[in-house]
């Protein structure tokens, strides 16, 4: 794989964009705002100093303007200047000298001849504040005109301390950024090296699921986003467990239903082979044979069934049904293998409309009354009911007074291909599970209440609503 995709690589230039985002934003932000803020700092001294300096300017020409610069320039801590000037006439513009005429530091500076701050102040005859840079240095200054002689006073200082204050903070955030950088660095292959450890060990469980071995758990304990996803992936590791378990199962009960009718009937092939055999015996053999066949073709339509089911392609209607007429049908279609079995068969039907699929709830009338004759002895009384219950629902039951089942087999009764203990066992186990589902597929349920005596199935759907009756249009006028 490479490295410049890996996950380490991606959080390590990540969290390096971020830094490197954060820290030049706070440089285009910080920087010119401190420097601006020490001009201002520079300045605002400067202006404070101002009045100060102006009440001790000389009164006339032959006083001692040394003393008074030498004062002055301490008091304001800077460079103290004087030029000489003409107001300005009409629209005229101030004449001041090109340098000073008086210097705190240089007597007729060349340095600050042309000053533009003080032209300014000759210009507008007021206090006027700014920077100026002469090479490579930068200086604040205030001019302000003075009386009584008609002068400018500059007040200059350095700003070379703001200016190397801010360099200084320029530079360590710079040395900052930098050990930011590598941190972020470090911190990014850090973390990403412990994540990725655990998203390889989800990466083999995965491995390990798609292989089909299901017996490790998927185990990650924290509350993050990929301890939510390893516990999802134990979640399925189960489901596909308990899938694969039936699907074994049920390839090895189908496979066992197959085999017994099939071994059966190779069995009697080759005893009808036999030449001495007699006519009653053959035709016996041959109706054993004819079971057999409608055996097989039972459990290959339920297997159809199932799988349809399973693939949601079962075709299912969903309009009225009296489940009270199918309780008739179902009594009168049994009634004939109820009394060879010796089972007393009765209906207890009120009027009960059902919305589901006709043929579907039959079949599942069938498998319950074909359970309740098969599984309990001769002289058990079943019943058939129809009933309108609560929750708006109508339902089918099948009531047998037999045994009941015990509770180790009740709760499995739905699964496929079960089939309960005892010499009453039989079938393939696949009638009550179809069941089940046809009933969950019509939108309805399948129950099952047991106890020694009484076992009941019932088949619950929702009621079908009663469609409105129609009123011609000349009818409803004329009643309204």
């Amino acid at each position: 794989m490479n490295p410049l995709r890996s996950v380490g690589a991606r959080l390590s230039l990540a969290l390096a964009v971020v830094v490197a985002g954060a820290l030049a934003l706070v440089y285009v932000v910080v920087v010119p705002s401190l420097q601006q803020r020490l001009v201002n700092s520079k300045l605002n001294q400067l202006r404070d100093a101002l009045p100060l300096v102006e009440q001790q300017v000389p009164k006339s020409p032959f006083d001692a303007w040394s003393d008074f610069l030498e004062t002055a320039s301490t008091q304001a801590d800077a460079r103290v200047a004087v030029y000489q000037f003409a107001p300005p006439v009409g629209t005229g513009h101030a004449v001041i000298s090109d340098c000073p005429i008086q210097d705190s530091h240089h007597v007729n500076s060349r340095d600050l001849c042309g000053d533009p701050v003080a032209q300014r102040a000759a210009d507008t005859v007021s206090t006027v504040s700014g920077t100026v840079a002469r090479g490579e240095n930068h200086f604040a200054e205030v001019a302000a005109p003075v009386a009584p002689f008609g002068d400018i006073l500059l007040l200059n200082a350095s700003l070379h301390d703001a200016y190397a204050n801010v360099g200084t903070v320029q530079r360590r955030l710079l040395e900052a950024g930098l050990l930011a950088l590598v941190l972020a660095v470090a911190t990014g292959y850090a973390a990403a090296f412990v994540f990725a450890r655990r998203i390889r060990r989800l990466e083999a469980a995965a491995e390990r699921i798609a292989a089909g071995s299901f017996e490790e758990s998927v185990v990650d304990s924290s509350a993050d986003e990929l301890g939510q996803l390893a516990r999802a992936f134990d979640r399925m590791r189960l489901r596909l467990s308990q899938l694969e378990n039936a699907r074994r199962e049920f390839i090895g009960n189908a496979s066992h239903e197959l085999r017994t009718p099939l071994f059966s009937l190779r069995g009697f092939i080759e005893l009808l082979t036999d030449e001495d055999l007699d006519e009653g015996t053959r035709r016996e053999f041959l109706e054993t044979m004819r079971e057999q066949v409608d055996r097989l073709q039972r459990l290959a339509e339920d297997l159809l069934d199932l799988t349809r089911l399973d693939a949601g392609r079962m075709h299912l209607e969903r309009r009225p049904v009296d489940l009270a007429e199918l309780a008739q049908e179902l009594a009168e279609e049994f009634r004939a293998v109820a009394l060879a079995t010796d089972h007393p068969l009765t209906v207890d039907a009120a009027p009960a409309q059902a919305l589901g699929d006709e043929e579907r709830i039959l079949r599942v009338g069938r498998a319950l009354v074909e359970n309740a004759l098969r599984h309990t002895p001769a002289g058990t009384s079943v019943r058939i009911r129809a009933s309108v219950g609560a929750f708006r629902t109508a339902a089918l039951s099948v009531e047998d007074d037999g045994p009941g089942v015990p509770l180790e087999h009740a709760r499995h009764v739905f699964d496929r291909f079960y089939r309960g203990g005892g010499t009453l066992a039989s079938g393939s186990g696949l009638g009550l599970a179809i069941a089940h589902e046809l009933a969950e597929a019509m939108g309805g349920e399948l129950e099952l209440e047991s106890e020694p005596g009484r076992t009941v199935f019932t088949l619950r759907l929702p009621v079908a609503e009663p469609e409105p009756e129609h009123i011609p249009r000349g009818m409803a006028a004329a009643a309204g």
